[in-house]
């Protein structure tokens, strides 16, 4: 694991690879099937994830373990994971606060949007990784943003997203691709997504070893997973699971 830290003799960017990945990586569901999407399409896979002031630090641990599970399970994949970074990103969580960093109610808000939004991390992310990606040489950044059950977020909206590709390119002159597997999915479907990418062992991963739940409940072990099964998050989750498992668990048409 490595933070961003870049030294005055690490010398000039490397060009990017087209056959490399960066990708945006929490450790839920989402980012974890992402990942496993990126590990079956590129020779080179690298992992960031963020720091921003999360109430609950099993956040950050999921995502060591979800790696750890993937790189063990799937040997194909192990040889095509690379490093894992880490971003300190807590002063924007300072000002950007929502219910995910703060001790807030989870509501709807006058603006009507999730009092769990955090206004512009998906955007401060991206730019936080395409500069890393630059500094690695990784063409692709991938993220689990998803506009079919995206609760309202504007930042997961794919005309943001490619406008924030636009601005990546333009300002940094490169050609990064922002690659949203899950963006026209159903979280039933990205159950089946996950299943057609790893089989029932990639599904038990993601159910025993991903973290959802925005209040960091890990105590009961769910058919879904863990989590507190009441807020909005946990709801998705298992509604989604439920709907998946009751068709007949199948993978990804």
């Amino acid at each position: 694991m490595s933070t961003f830290q870049v030294s005055a003799a690490s010398g000039a960017s490397p060009g990017a690879r087209p056959d490399a990945a960066l990708v945006l990586f929490s450790g839920g569901q989402d980012s974890s099937v992402c990942l496993a999407w990126a590990l079956e399409r590129y020779a080179r896979v690298e992992t960031v994830g963020f720091d921003y002031g999360q109430r609950h630090v099993i956040e950050m641990q999921a995502r060591v373990a979800v790696r750890h599970q993937m790189a063990e399970r799937f040997p194909h994949w192990a040889d095509r994971l690379g490093e894992d970074h880490v971003l300190d990103l807590k002063g924007f969580g300072a000002v950007a606060q929502s219910a995910l960093t703060a001790d807030v109610a989870i509501e709807m808000t006058e603006r009507g949007l999730p009092s769990t939004f955090v206004p512009g991390r998906n955007l401060v992310f991206l730019i936080y990784a395409a500069a890393l990606a630059d500094r690695r040489g990784l063409g692709a950044l991938v993220g689990g943003m998803c506009e079919t059950d995206f609760s309202g977020y504007p930042d997961c909206r794919r005309d943001t997203l490619d406008a924030m590709q636009s601005a990546l390119n333009l300002g940094m002159d490169r050609d990064f691709v922002i690659e949203t597997p899950l963006m026209k999915l159903t979280k039933a479907q990205t159950w089946a997504l996950a299943k057609q990418l790893g089989g029932e062992d990639l599904v038990d991963l993601i159910v025993v070893e991903s973290h959802t739940c925005y209040q960091g409940e890990r105590g009961e072990l769910h058919a879904w997973g863990h989590g507190c099964g009441e807020c909005p998050a946990c709801e998705l989750r298992q509604r989604g699971y439920e709907e998946w498992d009751a068709s007949g668990r199948l993978e990804l048409a």
